[in-house]
């Protein structure tokens, strides 16, 4: 471990950008699940760090339990794509080698477009859209990593803010529906000040390879779903990263990470209890460029390989994050 410890100190400070989870869930996937503080490597060093991160996730498969599925029984909503894209800036600051702070505030651009309840008896109706931009569910995020002499064991204790549109806020712009309110697990924002808690642990397993294992744990403690219309309380959930890093070239840092989510269902009468729910697992692969001592870009892909969702809900095929980190 302390070979490791020496070999991380000697990169940019980045903490926590990852453990956070993406906003505005739209199914059990629909946030990106990457672990980018594990993709930069964890370090010791005091100071400042902004990030900036895009994620593009295009949900276009219908998919129920462990399989997709080409349509929806009577009575159930039939969706038919949902795109998000989020920018993500990321601002860090490390005073010393045992504490770290991060806020991260999300912009989401969303597309989505339904069928609405499915009747075989009835002829297919039109589409109903809508579109979305606007400032997502910012996060305040602590960290602590002293335990050991080699910084390498961290806990992390933040708080999400109900600062984005929720509830009934975002409409339908076309269709049938235009004019309602969107899905409550489509809005920007959740409408909820949640709980965060997390973890990770980083060491050498040998002399060009470093293995790691992050989680964390986000619940809702409070929201606004005691407001008229606003009846909304998105559910628990727990994500856990494990990743190799390969380190031969410390320019150009190959990895390969397993991402593993699980969300209990929303609640609330606005709450699609039925297909809000669900476990995945992500296979990432992703390079880590240094540009220069102070600049580094990163590119991952995520590819599901495993799905057990309730209900039917619309998943991605594949997901995309690109992003760049500057220390000051």
């Amino acid at each position: 471990m302390q070979g490791l410890s020496v070999r991380a100190a000697g990169r940019p400070a980045v903490f926590l950008l990852a453990l956070l989870p993406s906003f505005g869930w739209a199914c059990a996937t629909c946030g990106c699940t990457l672990s980018t503080d594990a993709a930069m490597g964890y370090s010791a060093l005091p100071g400042w760090r902004v990030n900036f991160e895009y994620d593009y996730i295009d949900q276009s498969q219908l998919r129920s339990g462990t399989h997709a599925v080409s349509g929806v029984p009577d009575g159930n909503e039939l969706e038919h794509d949902t795109t998000s894209h989020y920018l993500n800036l990321g601002i860090t600051y490390s005073p010393d080698a045992d504490w770290n702070i991060t806020l991260r505030v999300p912009y989401v651009i969303r597309d989505h477009s339904t069928y609405g309840t499915f009747d075989s008896t009835q002829p297919l109706p039109d589409l109903s859209t809508s579109h979305s931009s606007s400032l997502g569910d910012v996060k305040l995020v602590g960290g602590y990593q002293g335990f050991l002499p080699t910084h390498n064991l961290g806990i992390q204790l933040g708080v999400k803010l109900p600062t984005g549109a929720y509830g009934t806020d975002v409409n339908f712009n076309s269709g049938p529906n235009a004019g309602t309110a969107l899905d409550a697990s489509l809005q920007p924002g959740t409408g909820s000040t949640d709980l965060i808690v997390g973890g990770y642990y980083y060491r050498a397993i040998s002399q060009n390879w470093d293995a790691f294992v992050n989680g964390n744990f986000q619940a809702a403690v409070t929201s606004k779903q005691d407001q008229p219309g606003n009846d909304f309380r998105p559910g628990n959930q727990t994500l856990v990263s494990l990743g190799l890093r390969y380190e031969v070239d410390p320019r150009i840092v190959p990895q390969l990470q397993i991402n593993l989510l699980h969300k209990s269902p929303d609640q609330g009468a606005l709450a699609d209890r039925q297909g809000s729910a669900g476990t995945v697992a992500y296979f990432s692969p992703g390079l880590i460029v240094s540009a220069t001592h102070d600049l580094q870009l990163y590119g991952f892909v995520q590819v599901p390989v495993y799905s057990q969702l309730n209900g039917y809900q619309l998943f991605p095929r594949w997901t995309g994050s690109v992003g760049l980190s500057y220390a000051f």
